[in-house]
């Protein structure tokens, strides 16, 4: 099932997300559709509060890394062969629970929300290495290292947890300036997820007016 996205202006994003306590059907059918919703909106990554449920669970690709990332990589049909190869070879993550354990390093990447469509900010700062504790579907616990790109993804997803957005990353002058750059799409993104949440308010209402008397 694919889910709407929430947007920024929707209060879930900026809640720090609770634990996951029950390992059950349930849980499996939402990582299921969290990805498939991953899918559908062209992401490499979603967080359970990007669909309105606010609890520790993000879904992750890791693609391997190849020649065609090199922007002198040669055009044509075996550039685009290799990107098909990676594509197919992708690793799906489902991370419940997650503490970060270990950094190392820096980086800085050009970063993007499915939260905030048709926005990016340059030069995010960002840990190079991460290791990362965790659970798994059925509760069983995990250890998960990465660096460079995918380390950059996790570290993306793992903020939706916290309450926390890209754009909080940059330094506070260039913060300001993003959100002064982008004031008027921002201010649309938040009419359009109070829009959404009255949506919704009404229609758990009709339901709730619907739903049999015990």
């Amino acid at each position: 099932m694919i889910h709407p996205i929430r947007y920024y202006g929707d209060p879930v994003l900026r809640r720090r997300a609770s634990e996951v306590t029950e390992f059950d059907a349930d849980l499996k059918r939402l990582a299921a559709d969290m990805i498939e919703t991953m899918y559908a909106a062209d992401g490499v990554g979603l967080a359970a509060p990007q669909i309105g449920v606010s609890k520790r669970l993000f879904v992750a690709l890791e693609v391997q890394p190849g020649a065609d990332d090199d922007p002198d990589a040669e055009e044509g049909e075996v550039a685009a062969a290799e990107r098909r190869r990676r594509w197919e070879e992708r690793r799906e993550h489902v991370i419940v629970n997650p503490r970060l354990v270990k950094r190392e390093g820096q980086q800085f990447g050009r970063d993007g929300c499915l939260s905030l469509p048709g926005l990016y900010a340059e030069e995010v700062p960002r840990d190079l290495v991460v290791e990362l504790e965790y659970q798994d579907l059925d509760g069983q616990p995990r250890t998960l290292r990465a660096e460079g790109y995918f380390a950059h993804v996790l570290q993306h997803e793992f903020d939706h947890l916290e309450g926390t957005l890209y754009f909080d990353r940059l330094p506070e002058p260039r913060r300001r300036a993003f959100l002064e750059e982008h004031r008027q799409e921002l201010a649309e993104m938040q009419r359009e997820a109070k829009a959404f949440l009255k949506q919704e308010r009404e229609r758990h209402a009709r339901q709730g007016a619907r739903a049999p008397v015990r």
